[in-house]
């Protein structure tokens, strides 16, 4: 199976191919490089990625545009773009499209416009389908006009191009050509009758001859040096039909007839490509790197150069109909304007393959690369490989109800072995000559998910199940059995200098020979679910659902949300070769490097740097797979792969500074507003701003490549001392100024990039209002001086009188805060004695409810309670639990012989001796009646029993009890220890019965039940 794009006629050539292929021209290359400081800036021009490479943008009047017939795009030098359509023009500044039409200030003199034209000294051109010329006027944004005037006909103007000499040649559909000259007339004649000009196509071009070119569906026109129409040279031998003419930038007339694209040399036309089964050709465009774009009447877009003839067809990522125009932007982008739209095709730092280059299923969850370079996918429809050739080859694993299994994780052994865990299928295991063995769920392999594999460093494969680690020896799967070791769902797995590192959806745990280590990530940050570990020197980094964790020497640091991260979960951390770290999350691709980390982790800054790359960035879904293994990779050819829930995604690291590097936007004022009401500050040198008003600007940074990610900084002179960074906000506000000369400085950059050396400027002067002129301010000053010393002597003479009004009114109030303050201690006591005999109320009453009145001891319902609390305790810890219930022997007869009130003395003398004869940890407890029981924690049986024979041994050295010379009081008791899964009552019911049996064999003994 070949990586192929719709209708390519090749594989995909990855980068790791042309890497490859490059390594044997190394040597001469870093050579040219050291020799030519250019050659890496002339290199990244001229490296040129696959169409498919390319993320595509696409715009329909649903996103602004007036009309979705795009008839020619142009640039002007300050970065804005221009697209001529059917109503209006429209300008682009990369975020917001700005339509001028006959309603608008300045306003068309037609809303149909038929081309665009920026000339040498960077003025714009337009023609409507009236047959009037205008000219945006550099720097000031007005226009001029040539209205139509007879004898031009009052037709579409579909291209011009100046000569030269200074002509602006017009080509008015289906009449002929004219010039506007230097002078502003415009000279036009009817054209020959016996040339088909009145089939004119779009298409007028002039050459380095100033030989106008016109393009008809009857064969090509020229008009020679000498002023002469006449058809193109038989020379050439070019088919009938539709024939038009393109000047590349490098001066290059080229001829598109039929299928065919001839390139004129030495006066001759050279017939460089045929593209057959086209249909028309409708657009052409060479880029800077030479290649060719052709814009096709209903069959999409095609490009032609080292990759061969690439095909992008209509209405699979671009807009249906005929292209019209093909534009490369300042930036290198590719614009195109269809019927159905405008596009671009932008280059990417990322790249992707998805199921339309032959993966098996685009929901991608681990990607490995063995020992052979070949590269595994596991995803949710299966196993596939990619290999050397760029080829996707499906591995067919057996399949369960009809469907393949979704592969999870991926491991090389160091046999060379391949290792597939699966969603609910088990695990696969492939060795070097492709046979497949398949280790299904038994009683040493739990069945559900295996989403991590690892191999340790004596060979041990390790899963990571649904229901803790398992070892896969010769004999099959083992799970190892060590206290500490987690049971449940095991998230990620690493082997790393002799220890195994296990994370979980409840933290992490280090296995060290029979060692179990718990790292406590709560306490730190809140993390419960860990995602992957990653090995970097002496430390270990752990990604969990609240961050970045490191380990070293056996304590916690953490970078996460607080500190500048932009997201909370991560799944995986790679580290490449030009010293970045890469991190996979549920929103894109995180970019940072180790010595800001370990800045961070170190408390040595506060923020860490972080670059985010997503779908902008040509990721074909930023949301990475998280509890899957290895779902990031660094292969050995230095290319980064990230499993997403689109497809694979790839970036080579050594591209970053070229995407970094890129030049910065160049900064533009786009509207300024006083009070709300916009003004002309194009006008004149200085914008004059009335006294205390608002001053609104709007800025934009002239890049079409991440637009929405440009950052900005001003400084007002006159005002600041220092840039002030803006972040990405578009608009700057002033109130109030005082009055004097302002000037605006605006600069822009891309995330990361250098500051643009070109600013945006805008000077403007705040007028003084009436009362900050300076003959009015010293007046003010003296009026002020009188008024103040005139309130100076009022203010004395009052200030007397509130003195001594002040005085009496102090010593009437001191003497009533004084009798408040009297009455208030007084409440205050009444109120602490209250609150005294309440809580000493609330005590008793609660030892009431859980104590028993006449032993002291805790009653039945303070004994189910802790019985309940001990059993929980105890399934957990797995330690054991021993109850013992004693009845007094004979409690009756003494009752009936020496009276109830001698009874309740025993009963009493029993309850002290239960409690000072129990250990801290046991509960002795008064049941009801002459019946006790003692709750032993963390005692067998057999501990049990003898606590009992040691208070057997009690009773008998009590002497005359209940205050009854001669008394002697013994207990039978039963005593039962909780079994596995045994329940409060199964226990209580255990020990009764003992205790039955002791009473049955005579009373005075202890029987375990």
């Amino acid at each position: 199976m070949f990586l192929r794009y719709p209708d390519s006629p090749r594989p995909y050539p990855f980068r790791s191919r042309w890497l490859r292929r490059a390594a044997a021209w190394a040597w001469p290359l870093v050579l040219l490089a050291w020799l030519l400081p250019g050659f890496r800036a002339v290199a990244a021009e001229g490296f040129a990625p696959t169409l498919r490479d390319y993320a595509i943008d696409t715009w329909t009047s649903r996103d602004g545009l007036p009309h979705n017939s795009i008839r020619a795009i142009a640039q002007t030098p300050e970065g804005h773009l221009w697209f001529a359509t059917w109503e209006g023009l429209v300008r682009y500044n990369g975020l917001e499209f700005t339509v001028f039409d006959r309603s608008t200030r300045p306003g068309l003199l037609d809303n149909g416009v038929g081309t665009l034209y920026v000339d040498r000294d960077g003025a714009l051109w337009m023609s409507d389908s009236r047959g009037n010329v205008g000219r945006l006027e550099p720097g000031t944004g007005a226009w001029r006009w040539w209205p139509r005037q007879a004898p031009t006909p009052q037709v579409i103007i579909q291209s011009m191009q100046k000569d030269a000499q200074g002509r602006l040649w017009l080509l008015f559909e289906g009449n002929g050509v004219g010039y506007l000259g230097p002078d502003g007339r415009v000279v036009y004649a009817r054209p020959p009758a016996d040339l088909p000009l009145s089939l004119s196509y779009m298409r007028l071009a002039v050459d380095a001859r100033d030989q106008v070119w016109v393009g008809t569906f009857d064969g090509l026109v020229y008009r020679d040096a000498a002023g002469t129409m006449q058809r193109a040279p038989a020379r050439f031998d070019l088919p009938g039909g539709l024939v038009w003419p393109y000047v590349a930038p490098d001066g290059a007339l080229w001829i598109v007839s039929d299928d065919r694209l001839y390139r004129v040399e030495e006066g001759q036309a050279v017939l460089k490509h045929r593209v057959p089964g086209q249909g028309h050709l409708t657009a052409l465009l060479q880029d800077r790197r030479g290649d060719l774009w052709v814009g096709t009447d209903n069959n999409g877009l095609l490009r032609i150069g080292r990759h061969g003839i690439e095909r992008l067809p209509a209405g699979s990522a671009i807009p249906g109909g005929r292209i019209s125009c093909l534009f490369e932007d300042a930036e290198g982008s590719i614009w195109g304007g269809a019927n159905g739209g405008l596009f671009r095709l932008r280059e990417t730092l990322v790249s992707n393959v998805t199921h339309r280059e032959g993966l098996s299923g685009d929901y991608t969850r681990s990607v490995l690369e063995d020992r052979r370079g070949r590269l595994w996918v596991g995803s949710s429809t299966g196993l596939d490989m990619i290999g050397h050739d760029g080829r996707v080859a499906h591995y067919p694993l057996p399949q369960t109800n009809g469907r393949a299994p979704a592969v999870l994780s991926l491991a090389e052994d160091r046999d060379g072995n391949l290792w597939a865990g699966t969603y609910g299928d088990g695990v696969f295991r492939i060795d070097l000559r492709g046979a497949l063995r398949h280790y299904d769920f038994d009683a040493n392999l739990p069945a559900g998910n295996i989403r991590a594999i690892t191999v340790g460093e004596d060979g041990t494969v390790w899963l990571g199940t649904q229901r803790g680690v398992v070892a896969m020896g010769p004999q099959g799967p083992h799970a190892p059995k060590l206290p500490g070791l987690p049971d449940g769902l095991i998230t990620s797995l690493a082997s790393s200098r002799g220890a195994l590192w296990i994370g979980t959806t409840e933290g992490a745990r280090v296995l060290r020979g029979d060692r179990v280590e718990p790292l406590d990530l709560a306490r730190l940050g809140g993390a419960r679910t860990v995602f992957g570990f990653t090995r970097i020197g002496a430390d270990m980094w752990i990604t969990t659902d609240r961050g970045l964790y490191r380990y070293r020497d056996g304590g916690l640091a953490r970078v996460g949300l607080e500190q500048g991260m932009p997201v909370d979960a991560m799944f995986q951390m790679v580290a490449d070769g030009e010293n970045n770290l890469w991190i996979s999350t549920n929103r894109g691709l995180l970019r940072t490097d180790i010595h800001a980390l370990n800045a961070v982790a170190d408390g040595r800054e506060s923020k860490i740097p972080v670059e985010r790359f997503n779908e902008m960035d040509g990721m074909v879904n930023s949301q990475g797979n998280g509890s899957s293994a290895p779902s990031a990779l660094v292969r050995r050819d230095g290319s980064l792969w990230v499993a997403t829930a689109g497809g694979l995604s790839t970036l080579d690291p050594t591209r970053l500074a070229e995407f970094r590097d890129r030049v910065a936007p160049p900064p533009e004022v786009e509207s300024v507003l006083v009070d709300g009401v916009p003004v002309d500050w194009k006008a004149s040198a200085q914008l004059g701003v009335p006294g205390r008003s608002r001053v609104s600007v709007t800025y934009v940074g002239l890049s079409f490549l991440m637009s929405d990610r440009i950052e900005y900084r001003t400084r007002v002179d006159g005002l600041d001392t220092d840039w002030i960074e803006r972040g990405r906000q578009r608009n700057v506000e002033f109130i109030g100024l005082p009055p004097g000369d302002y000037t605006l400085r605006v600069s822009a950059r891309h995330p990361g990039g250098r500051w643009s050396e070109r600013e945006a400027l805008l000077r403007f002067q705040v007028a003084p209002l009436w009362w900050q002129r300076g003959d009015v301010r010293i007046a003010g000053a003296v009026g002020l001086l009188l008024l103040l010393f005139g309130l100076y002597r009022f203010g004395i003479h009052r200030y007397k009188q509130r003195n001594e009004r002040l005085a009496a009114l102090v010593r009437e109030r001191t003497h009533d805060l004084q009798q408040q303050a009297q009455r208030l201690l007084q409440a205050n006591q009444e109120k602490s004695e209250l609150l005294t005999r309440l809580r000493l109320r609330s005590e008793a009453f609660e030892r009431q409810a859980h104590e028993d009145a006449l032993t002291g001891l805790p009653n039945r319902r303070q004994f189910d309670e802790s019985l309940a609390r001990d059993l929980s305790r105890a399934r957990r810890s797995g330690r054991p639990l021993s109850l013992v219930i004693l009845d007094i022997d004979h409690f009756k007869r003494i009752n009936d012989e020496h009276s109830h009130a001698a009874g309740d003395a025993v009963l009493h003398e029993v309850g002290a001796l239960l409690s000072s004869a129990s250990r801290a940890s046991d509960l002795p407890a008064r049941l009801g009646g002459e019946e006790f029981a003692l709750l032993l924690a963390d005692t067998p049986l057999i501990e049990a029993m003898e606590v009992c024979e040691r208070i057997r041994g009690l009773f008998h050295a009590h002497a005359d009890w209940g205050g009854m010379t001669g008394l002697q009081v013994s207990f039978s008791a039963g005593v039962a220890e909780l079994g596995e899964d045994e329940s409060g009552s199964s226990l209580m019911q255990r020990a009764d019965l003992a205790l039955y049996r002791a009473k049955s064999g005579g009373r005075d003994r202890i029987c375990a039940g």
